[in-house]
C-alpha cells in the first residue's frame, strides 16, 4: 500500500490544506449586515451616485474583486501545500492585496484615476493601464475565470466622483472574508434582498425581475436533475440558475458530482451589463465558481443553425416582453414568424434549443413565463403557437393571478410548461386562486405558500374548481379551405364565476358593443319619450 505524503511538521498535506481553510476568520451574519449598511450609507454622500440603481452595481464590483483575492489565496495556499504551480487571473499591480487592502492605500483623486482611467500611475509608481483597462482586457486560452473578469468590467463604470469615500467604502468591503462558507452564503442572502431593493427603487422603468415564488415553483415542478444541461437565455440576475444550482447541490453526493454542477451544467445568457454582473455576484454568493454566461444576444444566431450539439434538456426562464428587436436580429427567423414582439422570439428560440429525443436522448423540457397576450394573439403569433402544439407536448398551463408582477407590471402573466415528447393531445390549466387578503404590491408581496395547491394539484392532475383541461383541436380553428385562422390558448375556468380577467378579447369586445347598443336603444326610448311630453 503506498505511503501518504507527508509534509515537514509530520501532518498529512490534506491535513494542512483543510486547516488553512479553517484558520480564515469568520464573521458573524450582524456583523455582515453591518458592514453592507456602512457601505451603503458611505455612498449615499456621493454625487457621484443616485438612488440604489447607482449604488448596487458599485458595491458588486467592490465586493466582486474581493471576493476573487480570498478565493486565489486559498488557492494559491493549497497549492503551495501540494507542490502545484497556482497562476492567479490578476497580476501585479492589480492584485486586490495590491491596491484595496491596505487602508492607508491609494485614495482620493489618484484612486479615481487608477480605477478608471486608460493609463494612469499604479500603486508600484508607474505608469500604465488603469485598473478596469487591466481588468476587460484579459484573455484566457482555455476559458477560465480571466474570461469571466473581462466580461464583467468590459461595461462597468465606476460612478463614485469622490476617492475618498470610495476608499472608505473598499475598506469595509475587505473586512468581508469570502473564504467562508457560512459567510457566503449569508451574504447571498443579503444580496438577494439587495437586488429586491434594486428593483424596487427602479419602479416601471427598471429592469424586470422574477418574483422568487414564481422562480421556486417552476424549479420545484421542472424538478432538475444532476447530469442535466439547464439554460435560461434571459438570465437577468441569475434567479433561475440560483434556485437550479440549490435544488441541485441536494443531489450531490461525491466529489465527481460537486465537480459536475459547478462545469457544464449551467448556462445562461445576459446581454446586458448591469445585470450581467449582478448575475454573475449572485452565482458566486451562492457557491457556482466557474458560471457560464453568455454577454451576447440570445437571438443572434440564425434559428436554422442551431443543431443538436447546440441543445440542453431544460430551460427555465422569464423572457423580456413588450420590447422591439432590431432589425438584423429579425432576418434569424423564419419568414412567416418574424415579429417585432421579444417573447415569441424567445418562444422560437426556446423551441429550436430543447433535445430532441433521439440516440436515446430524453426529451427536452421548458417552464417559462409568458404575457397573456401570448396565449390569444393572433398571425404570427398563431403559426408560432400552432408548431408548439403540433411538435412539442404543452402539457400544462397554469394561470397567475393579476398583479402578481406588480407594481412594476400590470400585465397579466403565465407559465407554459412544455416538452419534446410528440405533440400535444390535451393541456391542463391550473388558475392559481386569488389573494382573499388584498391587492399584491410591494410591501405584500406573493408568497410561495400560494403556490402549495398547485404543487399538491401536479402531483395528482383531477379536474376540480381551478383545474380543467382542454382538447387541443378545440384550440385550434383553420377554414374551409384548411388555413389556419386562429389559435386560442386563453380558455377560461368553466367553473369560475363571471370574471373579466382571462376572458379573450374578442369576447370582451362583443360584450362591450352589446351593451353600448343596449345603452344606445335605452337613450332613444328616453329622447322618444321626452320628445311626445
Amino acid at each position: 500500500m503506498p505511503r501518504q505524503k507527508v509534509a515537514t511538521n509530520g501532518r498529512p498535506k490534506k491535513a494542512q490544506v483543510k486547516e488553512v481553510q479553517k484558520e480564515v476568520q469568520q464573521s458573524t451574519a450582524q456583523q455582515l449586515a453591518s458592514i453592507v449598511k456602512s457601505c451603503r450609507d458611505i455612498m449615499r454622500k456621493d454625487k457621484g451616485l443616485c438612488g440604489d440603481l447607482d449604488r448596487l452595481p458599485m458595491l458588486t464590483w467592490i465586493m466582486f474583486l474581493k471576493f476573487l483575492h480570498d478565493m486565489e489565496s486559498v488557492r494559491a495556499e493549497e497549492a503551495k501545500l501540494s507542490g502545484r504551480r497556482f497562476r492567479p487571473a490578476i497580476e501585479a499591480p492589480y492584485r486586490w492585496r495590491d491596491w484595496a487592502a491596505n487602508p492607508q492605500g491609494i485614495t482620493g483623486k489618484e484612486l479615481i484615476a487608477f480605477i478608471g482611467q486608460d493609463e494612469a500611475t499604479r500603486p508600484d509608481g508607474k505608469r500604465g493601464e488603469g485598473l478596469f483597462a487591466y481588468l476587460s482586457s484579459l484573455r484566457s486560452a482555455n476559458g477560465d475565470r480571466r474570461d469571466v473578469i473581462a466580461k464583467v468590467f468590459q461595461g462597468i463604470q465606476n460612478r463614485m466622483a469622490n476617492g475618498y469615500l470610495l476608499r472608505d467604502v473598499i475598506n469595509k468591503v475587505n473586512e468581508i472574508h469570502f473564504t467562508s462558507r457560512d459567510e457566503i452564503h449569508t451574504l447571498g442572502a443579503l444580496y438577494e434582498s439587495m437586488l429586491r431593493e434594486m428593483r424596487d427603487s427602479a419602479g416601471d422603468s427598471g429592469e424586470f425581475y422574477t418574483p422568487r415564488p414564481v422562480v421556486k415553483f417552476i424549479v420545484s415542478v421542472m424538478n432538475p436533475r444532476l447530469g442535466e444541461t439547464i439554460l435560461d437565455p434571459a438570465a437577468g440576475t441569475g434567479g433561475f440558475l440560483v434556485e437550479a444550482f440549490t435544488h441541485l447541490q441536494k443531489q450531490c453526493k461525491k466529489t465527481e458530482d460537486f465537480n459536475r454542477l459547478q462545469r457544464g451544467t449551467l448556462f445562461g445568457i445576459e446581454p446586458k451589463p448591469l445585470p450581467y454582473l449582478l448575475c454573475q455576484m449572485n452565482l458566486l454568493l451562492h457557491g457556482l465558481e466557474s458560471s457560464d454566461i453568455d454577454p451576447e444576444n440570445a437571438l443572434r444566431f440564425p434559428l436554422r443553425e442551431i443543431g443538436d450539439k447546440d441543445r440542453v434538456d431544460l430551460i427555465m426562464t422569464n423572457p423580456p416582453f413588450g420590447g422591439e428587436e432590431e432589425r438584423g436580429i429579425l432576418s434569424n427567423f423564419p419568414e412567416d414568424k418574424k415579429t417585432a414582439e421579444t417573447a415569441l422570439l424567445f418562444l422560437q428560440l426556446i423551441m429550436r434549443k430543447l433535445r430532441r429525443p433521439i440516440g436515446g436522448a430524453k426529451p427536452g423540457r421548458c417552464g417559462m413565463v409568458v404575457p397573456n397576450g401570448t396565449l390569444f394573439g393572433d398571425g404570427v403569433c398563431a403559426r408560432i403557437k400552432e408548431e408548439l402544439l403540433k411538435e412539442f407536448n404543452l402539457h400544462t398551463i397554469v394561470r397567475l393571478p393579476n398583479g402578481v408582477f406588480a407594481p412594476y407590471t400590470g400585465i397579466p402573466t403565465n407559465l407554459l410548461f412544455f416538452d419534446r415528447s410528440g405533440p400535444s393531445k390535451e393541456i391542463w390549466y391550473y388558475e392559481l386562486p386569488k389573494r382573499v387578503s388584498g391587492n399584491y404590491s410591494k410591501s405584500r408581496p406573493m408568497q410561495f405558500e400560494e403556490f402549495q395547491s398547485c404543487l399538491e394539484w401536479w402531483k395528482k392532475k383531477e379536474e376540480n374548481e381551478n383545474a380543467w383541461k382542454v382538447s387541443v383541436e378545440d384550440c385550434l380553428k383553420y377554414d374551409g379551405e384548411g388555413n389556419l385562422v386562429s389559435v386560442n390558448l386563453d380558455r377560461r375556468n368553466p367553473r369560475a364565476k363571471d370574471d373579466l380577467e382571462h376572458v379573450a378579447p374578442e369576447e370582451l369586445a362583443k360584450g362591450i358593443a352589446e351593451k353600448e347598443q343596449r345603452i344606445l336603444e335605452i337613450i332613444k326610448s328616453v329622447q322618444h319619450i321626452l320628445a311626445g311630453s
